[in-house]
C-alpha cells in the first residue's frame, strides 16, 4: 500500500515538473524567440469585437471611432427621451407585445481591418442595422467615412496590391457569404461569387491582379431550408476577367483557411482538422440525462430575470468577480473554442498559452507542391509587404521574419484576428 501511494506521489510530481518544463520552454520553433521589443512593427488585432492598435514602440491602444461615439451618444439621447414610457401603456405594441426603447442593446462591433501602403488603417464597423468602412491616417488623428449602408456586413477586408480596390466577404441573412469587390473610395460595390456556400478570406495574387484566392465551404440544409451542417473549407481561385472559379487546394478531412501568396509565389494557409457534425446515441443519452438539470437552470434564470426587473436584486448573493463570457468560449475562424479547456490542456507557444491546438498549423506550399509547417497553434495570421508573417495563437502575437527568426510581439491578450502593419 505504501509503495502504491509513493508511486502515485512520484507520478504527480513528475507530471507537474513536465508541465512546468513545457510552459517554460514553449512550442512552435527550435530557436529561442526574441523579446517583445524586437518587433518594431505596427499591427492591429480584434478582441471581443473591439479593434486595438499596437505601435512599433509596444504601446497598445483601443481604436476610438468618432462615428461609433456619435452613434452611441444618439442612442443614449433617444433612450433618455423614451425613458418616461417605461411602465406605461406606451410600451405595449399593436400585437400585444412590448416595445423596446433600449437601443443600446445593439453594440457597434469591428469585424475586420487592413493597412494601406501609406500606413493608413481601414476598418469595418457595424451593428444590427448599419455597416460602414472607415479609414484613419497613419497618425491616427482623422477618421474618414468611406462607405455606409443599411444591412451591410463585411469582413476579411483585403486591399489590392495597387491599392485601388478592396475585396471582402459579405454575410447574408440566410447563412450565405459571398465575395464582393469595390473601389477604394467605396463606389462600385458588387458581388463576384454566388451559390449556397460560405466564401470568405479573399486574397489578391501580387503577380496576377485579375486572380483572387478565397476559402469556400458548402452548406447542407434540411427540407425547410435551415442550415444543418457546414462542409470543410477548400481554397479556390476566382478568375475575375472570366468569372470562372478554379479549385486550388482541396484536402478532405481538413479545413484550408485564409490563403495568401507571398513574394516568391508560395501559398500560405492555415490547416486544421475538419470537425463534422455528429449526433448519435451518446448525444441522445447525455441530453436525456441532463434535461432535468438544464430545465431547472432555465427556470432559475427566468425567475432571476423577474427578480432583477421588479426588485433590482438578483436571486444569488455570490461575491467575487464574474466569469467573463469571452474567457469561457470564443469564436476563432468560424469554430467555437472552449477557452478554459484550451488554456488548461494546450501546450504554450514560447511560454504563451494557446487557445487552439497544435493541429492548427500554418503551412507554406511551394508552386511545386512541397509543403512545410511554419508554425503550430495558429489561430490567425497576416502577411506583411516585406514578407514577415505575423500570427497569433489566440493569446499572443508572434512574428516570423524572412530570415527565419521568430519574435514575440504581444502576450496575454485575447486575440481573434491579427493584421500586420508597417516596419520602421
Amino acid at each position: 500500500m505504501h509503495l502504491l501511494v509513493g508511486a502515485l506521489l512520484l507520478a504527480v510530481v513528475l507530471y507537474f515538473l513536465y508541465r512546468a518544463f513545457t510552459a517554460a520552454s514553449g512550442k512552435g520553433g527550435t530557436s529561442s524567440p526574441a523579446m517583445d521589443e524586437a518587433v518594431e512593427r505596427d499591427f492591429a488585432f480584434l478582441s471581443g469585437g473591439l479593434l486595438f492598435l499596437r505601435t512599433r514602440e509596444g504601446a497598445i491602444n483601443q481604436l476610438h471611432s468618432p462615428y461609433a461615439q456619435e452613434a452611441v451618444d444618439r442612442r443614449e439621447r433617444s433612450k433618455e427621451r423614451h425613458s418616461w414610457k417605461e411602465g406605461t401603456s406606451f410600451r405595449v405594441a399593436a400585437g400585444g407585445g412590448t416595445r423596446s426603447f433600449d437601443s443600446l442593446d445593439q453594440p457597434i462591433l469591428a469585424t475586420s481591418a487592413t493597412y494601406g501602403d501609406d500606413g493608413s488603417l481601414y476598418y469595418f464597423l457595424r451593428d444590427d442595422t448599419v455597416g460602414g468602412l472607415f479609414c484613419k491616417d497613419a497618425q491616427g488623428e482623422r477618421e474618414q467615412r468611406i462607405l455606409l449602408r443599411q444591412n451591410l456586413k463585411l469582413s476579411d477586408l483585403s486591399l489590392s496590391p495597387d491599392g485601388g480596390r478592396f475585396a471582402a466577404s459579405s454575410s447574408l441573412s440566410d447563412g450565405i457569404s459571398n465575395l464582393v469587390i469595390f473601389d477604394r473610395d467605396g463606389s462600385q460595390l458588387r458581388e463576384i461569387t454566388g451559390g449556397d456556400t460560405i466564401d470568405s478570406a479573399p486574397a489578391w495574387i501580387p503577380s496576377a491582379p485579375q486572380r483572387l484566392l478565397f476559402q469556400s465551404a458548402g452548406l447542407a440544409r434540411d427540407e425547410r431550408g435551415f442550415v444543418q451542417a457546414i462542409g470543410y473549407s477548400s481554397i479556390q481561385m476566382l478568375q475575375m476577367d472570366t468569372g470562372k472559379v478554379v479549385p486550388v487546394l482541396d484536402q478532405p478531412g481538413h479545413d484550408c483557411l485564409k490563403p495568401k501568396v507571398d513574394r516568391q509565389g508560395n501559398l500560405l494557409f492555415i490547416r486544421r482538422p475538419y470537425e463534422s457534425p455528429r449526433y448519435g446515441a451518446t448525444n441522445l443519452l447525455l441530453d436525456t440525462l441532463l434535461f432535468p438539470f438544464r430545465l431547472l437552470r432555465a427556470l432559475f434564470h427566468y425567475l432571476n430575470f423577474f427578480s432583477l426587473t421588479y426588485t433590482r436584486k438578483p436571486l444569488t448573493t455570490s461575491t467575487g468577480p464574474s466569469v467573463q463570457a469571452d474567457l469561457k468560449s470564443v469564436l476563432l475562424q468560424g469554430r467555437r473554442v472552449d477557452a478554459e479547456k484550451a488554456l488548461r490542456n494546450e501546450r504554450p507557444v514560447y511560454g504563451v498559452p494557446s487557445l487552439v491546438p497544435s493541429s492548427w498549423v500554418l503551412v507554406r506550399r511551394t508552386q511545386q507542391g512541397d509543403e512545410s509547417i511554419l508554425a503550430t497553434n495558429v489561430a490567425s495570421y497576416d502577411l506583411a509587404a516585406d514578407g514577415t508573417v505575423v500570427y497569433s495563437n489566440g493569446k499572443g502575437v508572434f512574428a516570423i521574419f524572412p530570415d527565419g527568426r521568430t519574435a514575440i510581439a504581444l502576450r496575454d491578450q485575447l486575440i481573434a484576428e491579427v493584421y500586420a502593419g508597417s516596419m520602421t
